[in-house]
């Protein structure tokens, strides 16, 4: 394929012709390269996009894996992506022919992040491996049905990891109460009593504003999800279709919530954030206040599970609960949470005991 040199520029360019995606024939021109070498390998690389070539890199295809992403994810599920790419992917099969990807080299990939320990000698999370994992299969997916590659070796070596953590970690009330009296500013004493007696994402919480309190009725509406990326804050969709709800509230939590909504009148325009922080905020003011009230430390996100943990010792059925959590299906409920329904077959079988007594 020939490269030409402009005099006038000192640089180097290419000129050729290529079928798009809808079968016309159309001439490319790129101009500005600093050697013939970089000319030539950006035609090669370009036809191969074009020309829908199994034998393009593997970085030519997760490009264009990222590329058709980008438009269909939402702002933070694409930037994760990219970063687990880029960070745990590319690294190993990046000038590599698509089509000369073996099942075994992927296993050898995998076999380095179990290995990995990071500086205080700490392997990867189960869950964490399984995401890794997840994005590459989702790679060569991506070529197996819109550039014609064979298989999917990731998925002929199998996975590792695993989707959910073998337990999840959350407070009983009583651990939450202490953990609350040592929280003094009611800035975050609101936001953890929310987060406790609500089951409320964190970033739901974060994107609260008064205008989704209906306080005479004792309703939360969640209808947004708050992030901040790459320095910017952003109002996004919730997570799924089911996470646009309203939560009743109990009549205490109602009452505080006003009371600060109240109090802060005057300081907040309508429509703006009550809880103006991030995650990070949040999660260091969480490991402060269990420091100091000595009790176990859990994640944010586990304020979540201790919502979904008192609901089911209170009996209440899975349907319930995955309404009030925003959970797309009641399956990720039971998934989520069925080691915990266990501890009711003692009390089912003396009912049923008793119900047996009754009768004879």
């Amino acid at each position: 394929m020939p490269v030409y040199k402009s005099k006038t520029r000192n640089s180097w360019y290419c000129s050729f012709y290529y079928t798009d995606w809808t079968g016309q024939r159309k001439r490319k021109k790129k101009e500005g390269f600093a050697s013939k070498k970089d000319a030539q390998t950006y035609e090669t690389t370009f036809l191969m996009q074009h020309e829908g070539r199994c034998d393009m890199t593997f970085k030519t295809l997760a490009k264009l894996y990222l590329d058709d992403c980008r438009g269909r994810c939402k702002p933070t599920s694409f930037y994760e992506k990219s970063f687990l790419i880029e960070t745990k992917i590319l690294p190993y099969f990046n000038s590599t022919p698509v089509n000369e990807i073996k099942a075994s080299a992927v296993r050898f990939w995998q076999n380095e992040l179990l290995s990995h320990r990071d500086k205080k000698g700490r392997p990867y999370s189960d869950t964490y491996m399984k995401s890794i994992h997840v994005q590459l299969s989702a790679i060569f997916n991506y070529g197996m049905r819109y550039y014609d590659l064979p298989s999917n070796p990731a998925a002929l070596c199998g996975s590792i990891g695993q989707k959910k953590a073998a337990a999840i970690d959350f407070w009983t009330i009583d651990e939450f109460r202490r953990f609350l009296a040592c929280v003094k500013e009611d800035f975050f004493r609101i936001a953890f009593q929310l987060l406790f007696w609500t089951g409320i994402r964190s970033g739901e919480l974060l994107a609260l504003s008064a205008e989704h309190f209906d306080f005479d009725r004792g309703l939360m509406h969640i209808s947004q999800n708050y992030c901040r990326l790459r320095g910017e804050d952003l109002l996004l969709a919730p997570k799924t279709v089911k996470s646009v709800r309203t939560v009743t509230l109990p009549h205490f939590l109602c009452r505080d919530v006003k009371d600060y909504v109240d109090a802060l009148a005057g300081q907040k325009a309508n429509g703006e954030r009550l809880f103006d922080t991030s995650r990070y905020h949040l999660a260091k003011a969480l490991k402060t206040g269990c420091a100091a009230a000595g009790v176990k430390e859990i994640r944010l996100h586990d304020l979540r599970h201790s919502h979904a943990s008192l609901l089911i010792e209170l009996g209440y059925s899975p349907l319930l609960i995955a309404e009030r959590l925003g959970h797309e299906k009641i399956e990720t409920t039971l998934q989520t949470y069925s080691h915990l329904y266990p501890n009711k077959q003692k009390d089912l079988a003396l009912h049923l005991e008793n119900l047996h007594n009754s009768t004879f």
